[in-house]
């Protein structure tokens, strides 16, 4: 997040190019194309170039900067939410949608689309909540109301250091932060106080309220053992929003010739539409895919997974599975 009040949307730069050109050559690459980070990328760009047909839909900056005394004051959910979205120029703008675009891909990559989509809700939820109760803590334990309880900051950067956070949480590696070597795991620790200290203008309780979310997702994460409800509900919504889709390609899907000899109708086919649940990992997988999209394992004609054994499932660890899925991939 950045600090100030600045003039939005500044003269532009040249940056702007840069980063579609960039983004278009990473997803040329992917086999499978992470729409939830897409959209992200888009809905960001779109809202700070503020289209003229937007007008009458978008906020002004000034309607929704992240300011803890007016959000606490008029309960202000428009300031909570929305500051996230909006950046003060293109430089803002660029440095943050490249971070977005390669922690994204990884994400995305990993969760599945509705894992990560319910991710990046809670992770924006939760960053400006913290962000929020840390500047009213200080008010009220320090009296610092000028620098941190009447402070003006939007920008993305916020839920970024979040998804650093959880991108990194079980690396042993060591990775290099602006020229300075440190573990991995505490590389979002190390870039809050570089930034801090050679990047001016920049929220520090912003930034600080995304680590501290990434861990508190963490934290919940691993205490949580059940379904993720706002998980089941994005991908209801999806499946909802691809019903018009599926039932068109019905309508236009020619019969198969069938030709030879047997019985008609003797095989089995498989219903898309539908979600399997992989009986290794458990993991809900698209009725497109053959093989779990976490562990590698077959899915078998009636649907259900090749591990049939209760008890092989139960002793296998994720990274067991993991290791599987490498062996069956490199055969």
């Amino acid at each position: 997040m950045e600090r100030g009040r600045g003039r939005w949307g500044s003269v532009s730069r040249g940056m702007l190019p840069l980063l579609a050109l960039h983004t278009v050559s990473e997803y040329c690459r992917l086999e499978r194309k992470p729409p939830v980070t897409a959209g992200l990328l888009a809905a960001n760009t779109i809202i700070y170039l503020r289209p003229s047909f937007l007008d009458p839909v978008l906020p002004t900056i000034n309607e929704v900067w992240f300011n803890p005394h007016l959000i606490l004051k008029y309960k202000d959910l428009k300031r909570f939410v929305l500051s996230a979205f909006y950046h003060l120029n293109e430089s803002h703008l660029v440095y943050n949608m490249l971070s977005l675009l390669w922690k994204g891909i990884q994400l995305e990559t990993s969760m599945g689309t509705a894992e990560f989509a319910s991710t990046v809700a809670a992770l924006v939820v939760m960053s400006q909540g913290i962000t929020l109760l840390l500047a009213k803590s200080l008010l009220l334990f320090f009296d610092y109301e000028r620098p941190y309880y009447q402070e003006y900051a939007v920008g993305f950067s916020g839920v970024l250091f979040a998804m650093k956070v959880i991108l990194n949480a079980r690396s042993d590696d060591y990775t290099y932060v602006h020229g300075l070597l440190v573990p991995t795991r505490y590389a979002a620790w190390a870039e809050l106080v570089l930034i801090q200290m050679f990047v001016p203008g920049v929220s520090f309780l912003g930034h600080l309220g995304g680590i501290l979310a990434g861990l508190l997702f963490l934290r919940l994460k691993a205490s949580y053992s059940g379904a993720n409800p706002l998980r089941t509900i994005i991908r209801g919504f999806g499946h909802a929003l691809n019903w018009p889709l599926r039932f068109v390609k019905c309508l236009f899907r020619s019969q198969p010739r069938i030709a030879g000899r047997g019985n008609v109708g003797g095989g089995q086919t498989r219903d898309a539409s539908q979600v399997w649940r992989c009986q290794a990992c458990t993991f809900d997988n698209s009725g497109w895919l053959s093989v779990c999209e976490i562990c590698g394992t077959s899915r078998t004609d009636d649907g259900l997974s090749s591990l049939s054994s209760t008890d092989e499932i139960q002793d296998l660890s994720l990274d067991e599975l993991r290791g599987r899925r490498i062996q069956r991939f490199g055969r």
